[in-house]
C-alpha cells in the first residue's frame, strides 16, 4: 500500500476519534518493530498535511536484554530523515523481568515498566500526548486475549487518558489493518526483536487462533473490528436488564 492510502486510512482514526489537536507535542513509542515503525513514518508525513499544527518526537525504551544488545542505528538514521528529535531511554527492564523476577508471564510486567519509563521520558520532553502503533488487528486480539484469559469483553481505546501522569495516550492506526502494515513497513528499517519471549505469548497464541477461524470464515477479523466499533452491533445483558422492566 503506497504511503498517500496508507495517510488516507490514519487520518479517518485520527479525524473519528479526535486524536490530534493544534498545539499537541507527542511522543511516538517506537520499539523498532514494523507497527511502530511505520507509524513514525506516517505520522511525519501527516503533520506535513494535517488541518493541525503538532510535533512529534520519538522515543525508544531500550529494554536491554543483556545476551543480546539491539542497534538502534537504523531507527535513528530514519529519524534524521524524517526530522523527527530521537531520544533512547536505557533501562534494565530485560534483566529485571527475564532474569531477577524470572516471570513465567513475563508481558504483563515487561508492558508496564516499558511503559512507565515511556510515559516518564514524554513528560520530561514536555509532551503532553504519547502515541502507540496498536493497529485494527490488534484491537481485535486484545479482545480475544480478554474474553479467554481473564473473562471479559474488553480491549483498548483509541485515545485515554493517564490522570496520574497527566498524559494522553492516543492509537492513531487504530483503523489501519496488519496486513497493510506488513506490506508498507517492507521499505522502512524494522529492528528484530531481541526478546526471548517473541513469538511465544498468550497474544501469538491468541493471533493464531483467529488466524484458523479465518480459513474457514475469510472476512473474521473484519467482522469482529466491526462488531467492537459500532455501538448499533452492541447487545450484551446489561442492554436486557436496562429493558427488562419495560418487556411484559
Amino acid at each position: 500500500m503506497t504511503t498517500q492510502k496508507m495517510l488516507s486510512v490514519l487520518r479517518k482514526g485520527i479525524e473519528k476519534y479526535k486524536l490530534i489537536r493544534d498545539g499537541d507535542k507527542i511522543a511516538v513509542g517506537v520499539s523498532g518493530g514494523k507497527d511502530s515503525v511505520t507509524l513514525l513514518k506516517l505520522l511525519a508525513e501527516y503533520r506535513r498535511f494535517s488541518p493541525e499544527r503538532f510535533q512529534i518526537i520519538a522515543i525508544t525504551v531500550d529494554l536491554n536484554f543483556a545476551d543480546a544488545p539491539t542497534d538502534y542505528t537504523p531507527i535513528k538514521n530514519l529519524c534524521n530523515e524524517l526530522n523527527v528529535e530521537y531520544f533512547i531511554e536505557k533501562t534494565d527492564i530485560g534483566k529485571i523481568v527475564f532474569d531477577i523476577r524470572a516471570e513465567s508471564n513475563p508481558c504483563a510486567l515487561c508492558s508496564k515498566m516499558r511503559k512507565g519509563a515511556l510515559n516518564n521520558l514524554a513528560k520530561e520532553k514536555g509532551c503532553n500526548k504519547v502515541a502507540l502503533g496498536h493497529h485494527a488487528d490488534d484491537l481485535v486480539d486484545t479482545m480475544m486475549l480478554s474474553l479467554l484469559y481473564e473473562g471479559r469483553l474488553s480491549t483498548f481505546a483509541p485515545k485515554s487518558y493517564l490522570d496520574k501522569i497527566d498524559l494522553t495516550l492516543i492509537r492513531p492506526m487504530i483503523m489501519v489493518k496488519e496486513l497493510d502494515v506488513i506490506g508498507y513497513s517492507k521499505d522502512l528499517p524494522v529492528v528484530k526483536s531481541c526478546c526471548p519471549a517473541n513469538k511465544q505469548t498468550k497474544r501469538e497464541y491468541v493471533k493464531n487462533l483467529i488466524s484458523s477461524v479465518g480459513e474457514q470464515v475469510p472476512n473474521v477479523r473484519d467482522m469482529m473490528f466491526t462488531a467492537l466499533i459500532h455501538p448499533e452491533r452492541y447487545n450484551l445483558f446489561d442492554k436486557f436488564e436496562s429493558q427488562a422492566e419495560t418487556i411484559k
